[in-house]
């Protein structure tokens, strides 16, 4: 597949014979990773695709985690026009009709989207799910990549919870349906891990509008399903490994942080409401698996 500039800012996909769409790169700091299995998952229409994961078994039913994030910085030098642009947004807004994009198009769509058969530069975040789901965190560093797989995370979500067949876009790529298959088990390791440590697991909606002729006919929730649950876990790895990574080069950065929360009372309250008991002091591991047992009551 190649690049189809059609109209200016807009790109499309056109089947073709894969082709190197970068020069070869000379730099030994940039290492070479476009034999890997990597894919991607995301929506249908995406065109803009800054993510690709990989994994592999290590010693000890180990598994590595690889995700690539595509290399921006390279086409944009510090306080150039469309670095300014992009300070200044802070960040692309969807309003599902229209997106007002933090950087051109023609750059996060065409030159550095990790789009299939293409090679392209990206920042590598490495990081080890050991078999409880505890994580090691691993390095960060440069590499070229090149994509296998551009898949949608319905068809994907439906094939790993045994509703569908193989998709065609697994099948026809030698090796990635067992691929699939580890970065799921690698999945379910995280997440585990993350609920016996009191992470909370908020059902929260997302509506895409229906558009036909410019006019929105309807509007269609986005459900939540396995495909979309392995992109958050590798996701927020990924970022607990950025944080490691940082914290020991001692560079300064901003964190979310958690607070304990100012309405335990009426939390405490609402589950006895519910026949269920929570601690009197606030507990995040005895909320979260309070949350859990609500949720499969309304399953």
């Amino acid at each position: 597949m190649v690049l189809n500039h059609s109209s200016p800012g807009q790109w499309s996909l056109k089947q073709m014979p894969c082709l190197k769409s970068l020069p070869p790169y000379h730099d030994r700091n940039v290492r070479d990773l476009r034999e890997l299995l990597w894919s991607s998952i995301d929506n249908y229409d995406s065109m803009d695709l800054d993510q690709l994961e990989y994994c592999e078994r290590g010693e000890g039913d180990e598994i590595t985690i690889r995700v690539a994030i595509a290399d921006v910085d390279q086409f944009v030098p510090k306080s150039s026009y469309t670095d300014k642009h992009a300070a200044h947004n802070g960040t692309s807004d969807y309003t599902g009709v229209l997106t007002f994009p933090m950087l051109p198009d023609k750059l996060s769509k065409g030159i550095t989207s990790l789009l299939p058969c293409l090679d392209r530069r990206a920042m590598i975040i490495e990081y080890t799910v050991l078999p409880h789901g505890e994580l090691r965190s691993g390095d960060l560093y440069p590499a070229l990549v090149r994509n296998k797989a551009k898949l949608v995370y319905e068809e994907i979500g439906d094939w790993l919870e045994g509703k569908t067949g193989l998709p065609k876009g697994v099948s026809r790529v030698d090796g990635l349906e067992d691929q699939f298959r580890l970065q799921k088990v690698a999945m379910g390791r995280l997440k585990t891990f993350r609920r016996a440590q009191g992470a909370l697991e908020l059902t929260t909606l997302e509506a895409e509008p229906v558009v036909e002729n410019g006019r929105i006919k309807d509007i269609v929730v986005q459900r939540q399903n396995t495909a979309r649950c392995l992109i958050e876990e590798f996701m927020i790895a990924a970022n607990s490994t950025m944080v490691a990574f940082l914290g020991k080069a001692a560079i300064p950065m901003i964190q979310r942080v958690v607070r304990v929360p100012k309405y335990w009372d009426g939390m405490v309250l609402t589950a006895a409401i519910r026949h269920e008991t929570l601690p009197a002091k606030p507990d995040a591991k005895a909320l979260a698996e309070f949350l859990i047992r609500q949720k499969k009551k309304r399953s």
